[in-house]
């Protein structure tokens, strides 16, 4: 059996389409979905607990997605396991594949590819993510994807979930690249944010869960470090002469975000933990199928 938690904080504008996505494909035999709400003052409990025997729920008054991890990981009894954000979609068809390929054994961690929604954005967000999406780091997966699935032996890698922002990026540095695969055929799919304002506040999110996970755990971080590669991305990117404004959008948000994320680091013990709540504004209902190829060619922006 597949075992995924899906970690909620306030997502009662999103757990429906989330576990619509997931539930519609997949029989009640092959998974168990226990749902963790932590410090929730919404109705995030009541919707995923309407969808009776099939969903469980676990509430806690913590709001923590650390706490909530362990708490879910305690309660979850099947391998492979799939951790999932309540604001993600992802078809149960895509990840019965997933399971598929880790139960072969090749693999410890697997992750859907990503797919942007960036129906809701405005041209600022829209170029920051037709450089970022085209960068080798961003290609590898597990960052920014919302979800990440381990295997028996590879859930043994570690004890407990940090208390970091960055878990998927722990758990990508935790695993060598031969480790870990990400399933192309398979995408979740991850709202963009619809104001530049709101981009930068979930980049500052990102950048702050790495500058901790470089504290926190050193020799993980610079071995993944050392295979990152840019240069020859950013070639390719110049080469169509109509991105060059996008790069300026990737440039600004980047130098911002850096920016803050150092002045939070200063006082990381009394972080406040940014989201963006533009894309949880309205449900989303284009599925996967809408999204395949839509993003293809070297020089097409989808």
């Amino acid at each position: 059996m597949i075992s995924i938690v899906i970690l909620a904080h306030n997502e009662a504008s999103v757990i429906r389409s989330c576990l619509d996505e997931l539930l519609g494909d997949l029989g009640p035999n092959e998974i168990e979905v226990i749902v963790v709400c932590n410090g929730c003052s919404d109705e995030t409990a009541s919707i995923a607990g309407s969808y009776g025997s099939r969903v469980r729920v676990i509430e806690t008054s913590i709001a923590s997605k650390s706490h909530a991890l362990n708490l879910g990981d305690k309660a979850a009894s099947g391998f492979p396991r799939l951790y999932l954000d309540a604001d993600i979609r992802i078809k149960g068809r895509a990840v019965r594949q997933i399971a598929k390929t880790m139960e072969e054994g090749k693999y410890l961690a697997a992750a859907p590819a990503m797919h942007m929604d960036l129906s809701r954005a405005n041209w600022f967000v829209r170029g920051y993510y037709r450089v970022w999406t085209k960068l080798p780091y961003t290609q590898e997966g597990f960052m920014g994807v919302g979800a990440y699935m381990l295997s028996e032996a590879g859930r043994r890698r570690f004890d407990r979930f940090p208390d970091i922002i960055a878990d998927d990026g722990y758990i990508r540095v935790l695993f060598e690249r031969f480790e870990r695969v990400v399933g192309l055929e398979c995408v979740s799919v991850v709202a963009a944010p619809a104001t530049l304002r709101e981009l930068i506040k979930i980049k500052t999110r990102s950048r702050l869960g790495l500058y901790q996970l470089r504290r926190e755990f050193p020799a993980l971080f610079a071995r993944e470090a050392a295979t990152k590669r840019y240069n020859a991305a950013f070639r390719e990117i110049m080469k169509c002469p109509w991105r060059w404004p996008y790069v300026l959008s990737y440039l600004w948000v980047n130098l911002v975000s850096r920016h803050r994320a150092r002045q939070q680091m200063a006082r990381i013990g009394q972080y406040i933990w940014e989201r963006d709540e533009s894309s949880r504004a309205a449900a989303h209902c284009r599925t996967d199928q809408d999204y395949r190829g839509s993003n293809g060619g070297d020089c097409s922006d989808g």
